[in-house]
């Protein structure tokens, strides 16, 4: 028995529920009398929904067929030898359901040499070898076919992808060896490190081929047809593919650096990943490929039984299935059809809110507000949005022609409303307005249809408990800006009904938001968080921290952005009003801090200026500080922020707030921009021990988002 196969073998009896990849192997004729070919097709006997992936049966089914081609080409019997994928799909890389249930480093090396034996024999194949990404290429998928010769690339693929870093890996199956010296180093730093650190950017098939992955380009249509005829056009000669020399001098020096310098400015040293790919990558300029490959193996290992990779991993799974099955959410038969659909307010969160409703239901959308001029600001700001839309070929002049027809403004509510199955209201954050605008919406509005708000901190049961019809309330939180933040918190009033309650759910889906349901408690999930974060920054600095320690304190979190710029973000204002919801409702806990105040009443939008084009604090917001004399090390306020910050999740978990711990995480990834690698905050707080030293336990069990026991 091979070392491959006996890799294969072992790995395979730690992962019994694989989805197995079969890899058939059938032969054709050649265009222009080129030959007899070997093609190798990719396909897990599903449809496109269930992307094939790569676990160690599948492997070991790869590593059969390689046997059979090798032999035809050895024998002369075939001309050359090419992989595809099944429709729509190429492959996604590693199946993660197989790493997570790894124990120890032994069989995670196992996984990196496995891969590496199966793929690295596609080079050693006596004929020419030719990948066809045909459909969705990620991780292993993208690699495999780096090991072959040639590659074509369908110009309809929408997903393109080496995601490891994003997850807390390396590409370990050649990706970090192979890609720098086929395209370059800087190149491939884009790839491997930048796309994967901005939110796993993903490329499409003109920019594959742009980069030089891919040698041609090809329609989606006839992509298979169209790539066998170019393979036969390259095996006659008749087409040479050139591609430029390498530079391994300097530029791959300074590639290298810039990568560590967004990998610093995206998660500050707090995640090993990125640094890891960045030393293979440095390593690989000498091209030696088998020392790259060794050295992906070990650092696939050593990640592996990392905190970070399990944590990134649960993260994932939060987003792609608890994001997709919210917890909680009542029987989707209940929803009411929404076929119109109201907004209160025409300000800059209202217009944004009828925007996404316009484009995803492509329902009328009816806006109102207290006078004719806000009204036409409100959906002249729609109609620009959908003008920048058609200049970027979103979207054609009949579907441009078609939204703006769609969205109107009116002054009176009963006329826009009468027949709305859906009214949400963006109005000014305070109780008395928010109520007396239900008022006035239920006394026109249809008995059916549904009153969402879209508070941030308010009691949704208190803007219901004047109406007649309580029950059809619900919180509809968005989060800002709305068309790129996935989070929806929908907040279940006390009286809220299930028919209002699926009809919100339902609403989210088609709004392609991650809904997750809240109970009414004050700021909800993300807010009532970032408020207690926040407010402990706020509380150091107004203590006597200096503000440049407060912020670097929480740096090895990795966060997107610090506190303060953060605060920026959101609005000085906002946060004040956010803390102060909070201080009545905690006053025990949350506190309102007399300096943000000032800078609020001084009509400042944040605490830095940006003269230098880097954040400098601001000196007009400095003459307004009143510190004390309690001047604390970095150290000491990561350890109060953190405990304040599990202190708040394990009180709003007795509360029943959210379903479980991973409602959290799902809301601060979704809503907040929480790091991936983090898992979102609790797996960060059980593995550094915060959980058991503020709540006596962990808020998760061991193997959920950490290696198993």
């Amino acid at each position: 028995m091979s070392t491959t196969t006996e890799l294969l073998k072992g790995a395979a009896e730690l992962f019994p529920d694989e989805v197995v990849t079969s890899a058939h192997v059938r032969h054709l004729e050649l265009p222009y009398s080129a030959g007899r070919f070997a093609l190798i097709t990719l396909d897990n006997g599903f449809d496109h929904t269930k992307p094939t992936t790569f676990g160690p049966a599948s492997l070991a089914n790869l590593n059969t067929a390689i046997d059979q081609v090798e032999k035809e080409a050895a024998a002369g019997e075939i001309v050359g030898v090419g992989i595809t994928g099944k429709p729509f799909v190429f492959a996604v890389g590693a199946d993660l359901k197989g790493v997570e249930l790894l124990k120890n480093h032994d069989d995670a090396l196992a996984i990196g040499k496995g891969g590496h034996e199966v793929f690295k024999r596609l080079a050693d194949i006596a004929v020419p070898t030719f990948t066809y990404y045909n459909g969705a290429a990620m991780g292993g998928g993208v690699e495999v076919g780096l090991h072959c010769e040639y590659r074509t690339v369908s110009k309809h693929i929408a997903a393109f992808s080496l995601p490891e870093v994003f997850l807390g890996l390396v590409p370990g199956w050649g990706g970090c060896t192979l890609l720098p010296n086929l395209i370059g180093a800087e190149k491939a730093v884009s790839v491997i490190i930048e796309n994967s650190l901005n939110q796993n950017k993903q490329l499409k098939g003109q920019q594959v081929f742009d980069l030089g992955i891919a040698d041609a380009l090809f329609e989606g249509a006839d992509f298979l047809e169209q790539s066998l005829i170019w393979t036969a056009n390259v095996l006659k000669g008749d087409i040479k593919v050139e591609r430029p020399a390498i530079d391994r001098g300097e530029a791959w020096d300074q590639a290298v650096a810039k990568g560590r310098f967004v990998a610093d400015s995206k998660v500050h040293g707090a995640a090993p990943a990125a640094y890891r790919a960045l030393d293979i990558i440095e390593a690989a300029k000498n091209g030696d490929l088998q020392q790259g490959y060794d050295a992906e193996d070990l650092a696939l290992a050593d990640l592996i039984m990392g905190g970070e990779l399990r944590a990134g991993i649960y993260a994932f799974n939060l987003v792609q299935k608890r994001g997709k099955r919210p917890a909680g959410a009542p029987d989707k038969s209940l929803a009411r059809p929404v076929t119109k659909v109201g907004v209160v307010g025409a300000g800059l969160m209202a217009s944004q809110l009828a925007l996404l409703f316009l484009r995803r239901l492509e329902v009328p959308v009816v806006l109102t507000d207290i006078d004719q001029e806000r009204i036409d600001k409100g959906v002249g700001y729609v109609h620009a949005e959908i003008d920048k839309l058609l200049s970027k070929s979103r979207i054609n002049q009949d579907k441009a022609n078609r939204l703006k027809a769609l969205v109107t403004g009116v002054l009176d509510k009963a006329e826009g409303f009468s027949d709305a199955d859906f009214v949400i209201e963006a109005v000014f954050e305070e109780i008395g307005v928010k109520q007396q605008v239900f008022a006035e919406v239920e006394a026109v509005a249809p008995a059916h249809a549904i009153l969402a708000t879209n508070t941030s901190s308010l009691s949704v049961s208190e803007m219901a408990s004047k109406l007649k019809n309580p029950e059809r309330v619900v919180g509809f939180h968005f989060f800002n800006p709305v068309a790129i933040l996935p989070l929806l918190e929908i907040v279940r009033g006390e009286q809220t009904d299930d028919a209002s309650l699926a009809t919100a759910f339902a609403m989210a889906k088609k709004l392609k938001k991650t809904a997750v349901l809240v109970k009414d408690a004050p700021a909800f999930v993300v807010n009532r968080i970032l408020t207690r974060f926040m407010g402990e920054i706020q509380n150091v600095i107004d203590e006597g921290t200096p503000v440049a320690v407060a912020e670097k304190a929480v740096e090895p979190l990795g966060l997107p952005m610090s506190p303060l710029v953060l605060l920026e973000l959101v609005g000085p204002a906002i946060g004040l009003h956010v803390s102060e919801t909070l201080n009545r409702a905690f006053p025990d806990r949350f506190t309102v801090s007399p300096n943000l105040a000032a800078v609020v009443k001084a009509g400042k939008r944040g605490f830095y200026v940006y003269d230098s084009g880097k954040p400098e604090l601001d000196p007009e917001v400095a003459a307004l500080l009143k510190q004390g004399d309690s001047v604390l090390t970095e150290e000491q306020v990561r350890d109060r922020v953190l405990d304040a910050v599990a202190q708040e999740i394990g009180l709003m978990l007795d509360e029943g707030v959210v379903a479980e711990a991973q409602d959290i995480d799902l809301c601060l990834i979704t809503g907040a921009g929480w790091p991936f690698h983090l898992g979102g905050i609790t797996p960060y707080l059980d593995r550094e021990g915060v959980s058991a030293r503020v709540n006596g336990k962990p808020f998760l069990e061991p193997g959920v988002a950490s290696v198993p026991a």
